[in-house]
């Protein structure tokens, strides 16, 4: 009988799930395919995770591969990250593939055994410009630019945590500093153009909040987000749906709405302001200011190298995003078609810098995809002095890669600000993985470097590195993005500095240039 009653509901559900198809005019499949029409939307949601773990190769899913989120799964549980029974590479024909080219002999290098995997900078922070508060980054690993409100509550404090753990750094993303960046992390403060934490009632920026925040915080730089690979041009988007009444408070606009960052500065208006806006900031808090951008036109890093070669101003640091860097939220043109990807980009403005012979006199940083180690160990290569990571940070911490940043729908909780979901997320332990994935990166790169048959990834040169091709040929990195001899390469004295360092135990600081 209650076989019967359970029958007889579910044919009147269908019955009235095919009559309200029959009548919808907002889509046809339905209208003509009723109920079972249903299908087609099913599939389409749970397509991605079909792709994921049933469809694709271990090579070929995008942005992130199979194997390379294995990896990144596996470091930071601290299980077996080795691969057994040889590479899925087809290693003669991919084309633009790296191949890094060991050395059969090499001097000293580091103690690999170390668990927390030390690799501090090759340069002072701040340094070569004097500024009152420049140091030596303890980690060349850091974790990049990612706002609470585009990450959950939970997944900033986790991330916060597993870098203190990891002596390393996070950058506050352009949302502003919220609490949950206080959790014993070191922080690079990022400045947008909507100058979140910072600004005034009208939006403008306000120097005097600036200096309350820094104050009252482990900030130990400050970036001026100029641009992001993801979506260069366009400035940030913070769906409605995000827009807690938390993050508004923080953010000091409107819950509930869209927020729409400007494309654009208010604060300056060129190069030369720029960096009248960069002296202001360095000089009232004596930290290190930098900039980071995506690669377009080249006519900005022209101007700024050349105004910088007079000695009087300059940035401490840039950070080079790549085009195909992550984002909460982009059209697809522009994570698609806007701004160079990494290699190219970085390769423009390090030659750029290069031919002023400015490439020792600020810090290089690199992000896109670089939290891989193969990926690194070329951006090194390229001169990047340190990498920051994002996305690679997220799936440390559980991301499953479900793209469905945009939507506030993460079914992890980590990219969402939707309670139910964000709860999934145990702080302490995650930050432990992510805490796990930094020192695990660090020791891949020490142990290329010693591959190489140097003690810093820094000390890779772009004559270490080949790309496929074609066929059966392969070109340096040299080569391939029109590298002069000695550019990639650090200065005799800080090569020669940060392999003491690693060596032989601490090294003095290098003195800043008067």
């Amino acid at each position: 009988m209650r076989a019967r009653s359970i029958g007889a509901a579910a044919a009147t559900a269908l019955a009235l799930v095919a009559a309200r198809d029959l009548v919808q005019k907002k889509h046809a499949l339905l209208r003509n395919f009723p109920v079972i029409g249903h299908a087609r939307y099913l599939l389409e949601t749970i397509g991605p995770e079909l792709r994921q773990y049933v469809v694709t190769s271990n090579e070929e899913e995008r942005p992130f591969s199979r194997d390379q989120r294995t990896w990144i799964y596996a470091s930071a549980k601290e299980e077996n990250n080795y691969f057994g029974f040889g590479t899925d590479v087809d290693v003669e024909h991919v084309q633009g593939h790296a191949y890094v080219k060991q050395r059969t002999f090499a001097g000293t290098l580091p103690d690999l055994h170390d668990p927390q995997a030390p690799l501090p900078s090759a340069k002072v922070l701040g340094g070569p410009r004097g500024r009152a508060k420049a140091f030596r980054p303890a980690s060349v690993v850091n974790i990049s630019a990612m706002s609470f409100g585009s990450l959950s509550g939970a997944a900033v404090t986790a991330l916060n945590k597993g870098a203190a753990l990891a002596g390393a750094m996070q950058n506050t993303g352009e949302g502003g500093l919220s609490p949950y960046h206080r959790n014993g992390g070191d922080l690079i403060l990022q400045i947008g153009t909507s100058y979140f934490g910072c600004r005034n009632e009208d939006g403008t920026f306000s120097l005097d909040k600036l200096k309350e925040v820094v104050a009252g915080a482990p900030v130990k730089a400050i970036e001026i987000k100029l641009s992001q690979g993801a979506k260069p041009g366009l400035g940030g988007m913070l769906p409605g749906a995000k827009v807690t009444a938390e993050i508004a408070g923080i953010r000091g606009i409107p819950a509930g709405k869209d927020c729409a960052s400007p494309s654009r500065h208010t604060a300056f208006h060129d190069v030369d302001s720029m960096l009248d806006f960069v002296e202001l900031i360095a000089a009232e808090t004596g930290l290190p200011v930098g900039i980071k951008s995506a690669v377009g036109e080249m006519s900005f890093w022209q101007e700024l190298a050349t105004l910088m070669a007079r000695g009087d101003r300059g940035v401490d640091f840039v950070t080079i995003d790549g085009g195909e860097g992550g984002t909460g939220a982009a059209p697809l043109i522009f994570t698609d078609s806007v701004s160079l990807p990494f290699r190219m980009g970085f390769s423009r403005v390090y030659s750029t810098f290069a031919e002023q012979g400015l490439t020792d006199d600020l810090t290089f940083i690199g992000s896109g995809k670089l939290g891989l180690p193969e990926n690194a160990a070329v951006a090194f290569a390229l001169g990047v002095d340190m990498i920051n990571v994002a996305r690679e940070a997220m799936l440390s911490i559980g991301c499953i890669q479900a793209q469905k940043c945009h939507t506030d729908k993460c079914p992890t909780g980590i990219a969402t600000q939707n309670p139910w979901l964000t709860r999934g997320v145990d702080a302490p332990s995650k930050a432990t993985r992510a805490a796990v994935y930094l020192r695990t990166l660090r020791k891949e790169l020490l142990k290329v470097s010693g591959a190489v048959g140097v003690a810093h990834p820094a000390l890779i040169t772009t004559t270490d590195i080949e790309i496929m091709n074609g066929d059966y040929d392969a070109r340096t990195l040299a080569s391939v993005y029109g590298y002069k001899d000695g550019w990639g390469e650090l200065g005799p004295e800080l090569a020669e500095e940060i392999t003491a360092l690693l060596t032989t135990g601490p090294a003095p600081l290098r003195k800043p240039v008067d």
